[in-house]
């Protein structure tokens, strides 16, 4: 996608940007959207409510489509896992996250970051691995929202009628993202609480059923591919939001305490209901399919208890549907800041100040994607994004030594050494979960990893011949250093 960005008459490389003068660089680089302050009113800035909650649903959005991790491990494997995975894994990405996004606030997050680190190529890659991961896990969830809606509307679990139903799912739920990035935000708030609260329900009368015998039991024939898969799919992606930086007001102090706010949220959500169920029940693991704690509500509580869940369960995936679109389409948008990607991709919309080309193209991937089978989904989306996190750790490890002067809002308390050791077990685990994956998984990672090399190309070819328009680097310092001034004069 992108190749080194040039100034018109004098080439200005993202690379030799770490030898201009300190002042110079930390303004020039491409790391704001440079339509943001012309386009967006301080008033329009995601504050941190909307961000807690949009991060939770980037990451978890509840507890629905975690239940296969008893199916596949049983009661104590599943528990364990998302007691003790937060700490191996999400843990480690949020600090990872928090300190590169309040050092580089922009929109572009990660891609921007690797794009710093190692160059163009690297930053294009980035992009292409974690736009198209964010974008096939997106179509997970019209699809596990029409798997919810079949278990009250059986005649829409298969063929034309689910086809109709994901499909209008899409669209309508496109259109709401393309009214705002802070409508989406409040809108997460409010999906948040009418999603949760029937768990609340089902953990209080879960409580007089409890048998702590039945959280120690592990399946038989335990299956560690969907078990990991399962529990990767459902904690990754922390580092999504970063997308929107450029976005957020006051990215620097926001941004860690919306991470923090939102691990808290996302370990509720999870524990909860699992806790409550294998432990009031006894039912046959296989029998832990996606969309069962809709049944676990039910022979706890009651059917109007499962129609509840069932009803919650469509709006999570709303707001995980939301959520990761509104990522995507602001990767695109500062992807093309950055010149990676032509400047078509940075048009927002006139009335609602959004990015309608990237909101349209991602909606059109998750679309084309979202007939596959769910695990094919989600292991695919794993494959990718483990792809992208070690490039992203590798990031942040080389700025680490690259540029230990950079300005570091909040800094993760450890020397080179402490860093590494953080850094190996969640590169360990990912490099495992990719050893996992299925050969279509191997054969459909490995041929969109081919096409992202060949966009780097194509999109070099593009520039190099003028086919199409790019933001070059010279422009970016200029509007930056013109909307400076018009602040100062403010």
């Amino acid at each position: 996608m992108n190749p080194e960005m040039q100034h018109q008459s004098s080439p200005i490389s993202t690379r030799s940007a770490a030898t201009m003068p300190e002042t110079l660089h930390e303004s020039s680089l491409p790391k704001q959207s440079t339509n943001i302050k012309k386009h967006q009113k301080a008033s329009n800035k995601l504050g941190l409510l909307p961000l807690v909650f949009l991060i939770y649903f980037e990451v978890s959005g509840g507890p629905f489509g975690s239940e296969q991790t008893v199916q596949a491990g049983g009661p104590l494997l599943a528990i364990l896992g998302f007691v003790l995975f937060p700490f191996v894994w999400s843990i480690p990405e949020a600090l990872i996250t928090a300190e590169l996004a309040t050092a580089l606030p922009g929109n572009g997050g990660f891609v921007l970051w690797a794009d710093r680190a190692f160059g163009s190529f690297s930053g294009s890659l980035m992009g292409s691995w974690k736009f198209l991961s964010g974008a096939i896990n997106s179509a997970a969830y019209p699809a596990l929202c029409a798997d919810y809606v079949a278990r009250a509307v059986p005649s829409i679990s298969s063929g034309a009628p689910r086809v109709a139903t994901v499909t209008a799912t899409t669209v309508l739920l496109s259109f709401l993202n393309y009214t705002g990035l802070s409508v989406v935000g409040y809108t997460a708030m409010a999906l948040c609480a009418a999603s949760l609260f029937p768990f609340f329900v089902l953990a209080a009368t879960a409580l007089p059923k409890l048998r702590l015998r039945r959280w120690g039991k592990i399946a038989k024939d335990r299956d560690w591919r969907l078990f990991f898969n399962t529990l990767f799919w459902n904690l990754n992606f922390w580092d999504n939001a970063s997308t929107l930086a450029g976005e957020i007001d006051n990215p620097q102090r926001t941004f860690p305490r919306a991470l923090l706010a939102a691990g808290l949220l996302t370990s509720v959500a999870y524990l909860m209901p699992l806790l409550a169920g294998t432990g009031a029940l006894d039912v046959a693991y296989s029998d832990w399919d996606s969309g069962f704690y809709a049944d676990v509500a039910g022979m706890i509580t009651g059917h109007w208890l499962k129609y509840w869940v069932e009803v919650g369960a469509v709006l999570s995936a709303i707001g995980l549907y939301e959520a990761q679109l509104s990522s995507s389409a602001f990767q695109l948008l500062g992807m093309a800041d950055l010149g990676f990607l032509p400047k078509f991709f940075s048009l927002r919309s006139k009335w609602f100040n959004t990015p309608w080309v990237g909101i349209l193209t991602s909606s059109l991937v998750s679309l084309g994607m979202s007939f596959l089978s769910l695990e094919d989904i989600i292991s695919s989306a794993n494959f990718l994004y483990s792809l992208g996190m070690l490039l992203e750790i590798a990031s942040f490890l080389w700025l680490r030594r690259k540029e230990p002067r950079l300005k570091r809002p909040f800094h993760v308390p450890f020397r080179t050494p402490g860093l590494i050791f953080m850094c190996l077990v969640p590169s360990g685990f990912l490099i495992y979960v990719m050893t996992l994956a299925s050969w279509k998984v191997f054969v459909i990672s490995g041929g969109l990893t081919l096409f992202g090399s060949a966009m780097y190309f194509f999109m070099e070819l593009c520039k190099s011949r003028g086919f199409l328009k790019f933001t070059t680097q010279g422009e970016k310092i200029g509007e930056v250093e013109e909307e400076e001034e018009k602040s100062n004069e403010a």
